[in-house]
């Protein structure tokens, strides 16, 4: 595992957070900010952390209510808003004005916000099988399970339920790629037990969502136009249909490009090789733009 110190800040409305800070080169290249998933935290970027740092800074927070982070008092601040307000904190207190956005579906909407209300921070984005638009069958999937909570007596049970509930996502997987994802999702408690590492109570504003039509982000795509883009889409993803990725494409550009990851669905974990190529060509436009 690629070495990286932990950091901590203080949210405007006064939680203790954290983050991993891998430490990269010195000939000035913006760092990663690396936004993860709705119940994923910084390990979920282990992965690309072990293939970039050292020539990338990889800034990793975990969200609040996940991991390392404290728990919100109120459950509604479990909001992309709120997340907007706890990085842009984050972002102050490291005096780090511009960096490259890796965002994970949830990430890749808190990117969307920072392109809406400060692309002139963005020196390069990566949205992660997310988009404006959002199909409803993987909104659906991800109901049934945020917020339910497992107990397991070993990390091979931990795999072997991801396994149960993950297969079609990553059909390729094999055990030990199971345990290695069981080890950034969950975490072992003083009893003993595995269980999932977020506080339960993010699925809070999930249930109470209304039915009404939300804010049109199609509008946002305009914001990354002559900013470095990589969209990625899991070729079996249920969240991030084929044409909604295609139109961000259109929308956006020459800037973008869109890759589609083989055999795995929402989302890539950007250790694949189709994802890590695409990486690298997003950051050698980052260093040559």
């Amino acid at each position: 595992m690629s070495s990286y110190s932990d950091g901590y800040w203080w949210s405007p409305d006064g939680l203790r957070l954290h983050y991993r800070d891998y430490a990269g080169g010195e000939d000035g290249r913006p760092p990663l900010l690396c936004l993860p998933g709705l119940t994923r935290n910084a390990r979920d970027f282990e992965p690309l952390a072990a293939r970039l740092a050292g020539d990338w800074r990889l800034i990793c927070p975990d969200m609040r209510g996940r991991a390392e982070s404290a728990q919100a008092k109120d459950p509604m601040t479990y909001v992309p808003l709120t997340y907007l307000q706890d990085i842009s904190r984050l972002l102050a207190d490291l005096a780090v004005t511009r960096f490259v956005a890796i965002g994970t579906s949830l990430g890749g909407i808190i990117t969307m916000l920072i392109a809406a209300t400060h692309r002139e921070w963005l020196a390069g984005a990566l949205l992660n099988d997310v988009g404006p638009t959002l199909e409803e069958a993987g909104l659906a999937r991800i109901r049934t399970y945020v917020g339910i909570g497992q107990s397991h007596p070993s990390w091979v049970h931990a795999a072997r339920a991801l396994e149960e509930s993950n297969r079609d996502i990553y059909p390729a997987y094999g055990l030990d790629q199971w345990l290695a994802m069981a080890k950034r999702l969950y975490r072992l408690t003083s009893a003993g037990r595995i269980v999932l590492d977020y506080d339960m109570r993010i699925a809070e504003p999930l249930r109470v969502a209304s039915d009404e039509a939300g804010v049109d982000m199609w509008p946002v795509m305009r914001a990354f136009r002559g900013i470095p883009t990589l969209l990625l889409r899991g070729e079996r993803s249920d969240l991030l249909s084929a044409a909604t990725a295609e139109r961000m494409a259109q929308e956006i550009g020459p800037d973008a490009e869109l890759a589609t990851i083989p055999h795995v669905g929402h989302a890539p974990v950007l250790d694949e090789p189709a994802s890590a190529f695409a990486i690298d060509r997003l950051l050698a436009r980052v260093l040559n733009g």
